[in-house]
């Protein structure tokens, strides 16, 4: 989560966002705020808030919403090379900030980000907040659904545990508090993922389906509907089919990755919505 200017001629300086230093629980962090309406938490991928993850927020804004964008690690802006994002990954992964080996436990950053969506609902107002992680971040949007303010959970390629592809990044005992929400309030958890992802399996959209029912609405996108050519890291590190809304999105009317970022962003405003059109 550093901030700096642009290095490279394809950084993103995210001047279009406000940053602001917010503080909850007793931690501050550099959050890119931008747009009016109802509020959503967009959490990076590895190796951070790249190039094509800002395109995504500012999708959302032009969605009508309001994007809160946390910088959780790597440089913000940054294109993703492939040695630079390693040596990201390798620091998120000793983070006590995040668990990202071993199942039946969540990272401790998800309570700093359920205090982050109970602000953004009073600052934003509306019937409530919406949450999409990716990767490294992707389970974090189903755990900080034990705050009640948020009513709309996208998982884009939740890729921990990254020892366990049938794991879920979740204590049992949360896991069975979001799935008493999602029945209590009829709401539901909305999941992408790519065909022969080898972070994020079937066997962990299967567990998932076991844990939350008819609750989880799973998409699975072709493999061949990828973006051939990523940025080095995704190319050269993650390589595979992976990034459904930023890397390997093809945006061409059409194609199923463009697709897919369009019913994300219809349910996003549907949710806070209630289906009422945004001025």
């Amino acid at each position: 989560m550093q901030q700096s200017l642009p290095q490279d001629p394809l950084d993103d300086d995210l001047s279009d966002f406000t940053p602001r230093s917010i503080t909850l629980d007793g931690v501050a962090r550099t959050v890119y705020v931008s747009g009016i309406g109802p509020a959503v938490i967009v959490m990076a991928e590895m190796p951070g808030i790249s190039p094509d993850v800002a395109r995504f927020a500012r999708w959302v804004r032009e969605a009508g919403l309001t994007v809160y964008l946390p910088s959780l690690f790597g440089r913000d802006g940054a294109y993703p090379e492939a040695e630079a994002g390693v040596e990201v990954f390798k620091r998120a992964c000793v983070s006590a900030e995040f668990r990202a080996f071993g199942a039946g436990k969540s990272s401790p950053v998800a309570v700093w980000l359920r205090a982050l969506a109970a602000l953004a609902h009073r600052e934003c107002g509306g019937l409530g907040v919406g949450a999409l992680g990716m990767c490294f971040t992707g389970n974090f949007a189903l755990t900080m659904m034990l705050e009640p303010a948020m009513l709309a959970p996208v998982l884009c390629q939740p890729s921990l545990p990254l020892d366990e592809p049938g794991g879920l990044e979740i204590s049992p005992g949360e896991l069975a508090a979001v799935r008493k929400r999602l029945d209590r309030d009829d709401l539901v958890v909305r999941a992408y993922h790519f065909e022969g992802d080898r972070f994020c399996t079937e066997q962990r959209f299967a567990a998932y389906a076991a844990a939350l029912g008819p609750r989880f609405e799973p998409r699975v996108l072709p493999a061949d509907a990828a973006n051939p050519s990523p940025p080095p890291f995704f190319s050269q590190i993650v390589g595979c089919p992976h990034s459904v809304v930023t890397a390997h999105l093809v945006d061409t009317a059409g194609e199923p990755t463009a697709a897919a970022r369009d019913e994300i962003l219809a349910f996003l405003v549907d949710r806070l919505t209630a289906g009422v059109p945004l001025q």
